[in-house]
């Protein structure tokens, strides 16, 4: 549960002290991250080693220009951005490379566990075989968990702009070649102009594989589309949500039935799926009793980190300690991991914040 009361001495000190308190808190917080992408994790050292190696790709080989190519007009904007990095992933090598990598970004963060989206289509389509994807990406898991103490998930998802062969190449590598580390089935990619109950015969197949349904829904479309993802497609989890509060029913139904957003405010600010940060409607779907989890989504394309995300959520949510604590146990709670893995993770998060002294 997220805990917003703040104790009046923390109240009555300036809000940059208590800012830097909490930045404190939250490096040092344990953490599970839900909605982050495989390519959109690419740190700039990354993209730019990749870069050099590719050089008849569009993509800056210089690592301060791609603050400036990271730069998005709108949401289409992105991921034409996107798409381009995702090119720079040619090889078995590439992918294992840029999983591993990803990790250790996220062992410096805290980062315990992650379910990583990974678009294996966009990798298969350009030559990779699907086999060596899938050992690339569990060769990194498993290198990553022993050495870094990070443990990876992943969720297989269909980049919906690629539309029905994309889906079912995603659906059959995921039932037919299924991983040891894979536990969910998703959708990204626009929503405009891509319905999801089109992609409702591939859900069912991976729901039957025994995988867990968390498409994107709701993040440039109405509400309806977070409605069709959780009719059509029997969601879980729900990607993004952003638009959900324009609707009191639908908050009011994902609070009942205790159905987690993934929420990335950095992120929705930078595709200009929200205008102003200060009108994020994250406030209203914690008002209304959804359980809400705090992803960086594409964090080096946004110029943000998971730390960073709990820091903004901090501000709007007007979050201590505590309610930081809450907010990072929301993620254990609507992860995939084992029941005991969730007691460790929780165990570790009480520990940290019972031990934790302000300065």
């Amino acid at each position: 549960m997220i805990r917003a009361a703040l104790p009046a001495p923390w109240i009555e000190q300036p809000l940059e002290a208590r800012m830097s308190a909490l930045d404190s808190f939250i490096a040092g917080l344990p953490k599970a991250e839900l909605h982050v992408h495989h390519v959109g994790s690419a740190s700039p050292r990354i993209v730019a080693e990749l870069a050099a190696r590719h050089p008849d790709s569009p993509v800056p080989a210089d690592p301060e220009a791609l603050a400036d190519f990271f730069t998005f007009r709108d949401f289409a904007h992105f991921v034409e951005v996107y798409l381009s990095v995702v090119d720079l992933v040619r090889d078995a090598e590439d992918v294992r490379l840029l999983t591993y990598e990803i990790a250790r970004d996220m062992a410096r963060q805290q980062i315990r566990y992650a379910e990583l989206t990974v678009t294996p289509y966009s990798s298969t389509r350009r030559g990779i075989p699907d086999a060596a994807f899938v050992e690339a990406i569990e060769d990194a898991r498993k290198a990553a968990e022993s050495e870094l103490g990070v443990v990876l998930r992943w969720c297989f998802d269909i980049p919906g702009e690629a539309g029905l062969a994309a889906a079912e190449e995603t659906a059959r590598i995921a039932c037919e070649l299924k991983p040891e580390g894979l536990v969910s089935f998703g959708l990204g990619g626009p929503e405009i102009g891509v319905p999801r109950p089109q992609f409702k015969p591939y859900f069912d197949r991976a729901i039957a594989a025994g995988l867990h349904s968390v498409p994107h829904a709701g993040e440039t479309t109405g509400p309806q589309t977070i409605w069709d993802a959780l009719t059509e497609l029997r969601a879980e989890r729900i990607g993004h949500g952003t638009s959900a509060p324009q609707d009191p029913k639908l908050l009011a139904h994902l609070a009942e039935h205790r159905i987690p957003l993934e929420v990335c405010p950095t992120s929705n600010l930078a595709t200009r799926a929200v205008a102003d940060i200060e009108r994020h409607p994250v406030r209203e779907m914690v008002a209304a009793g959804v359980l809400v989890t705090i992803n960086s989504d594409d964090p080096p394309m946004f110029g943000t980190d998971l730390n960073t995300e709990y820091g903004v959520a901090a501000r709007l949510l007007g979050l201590d300690e505590h309610g930081l604590a809450g907010l990072a146990k929301n993620a254990v709670e609507a992860s995939f991991m084992d029941a005991a893995g969730k007691a460790r993770l929780n165990a570790e998060i009480d520990a940290y914040t019972a031990a934790w002294r302000r300065p």
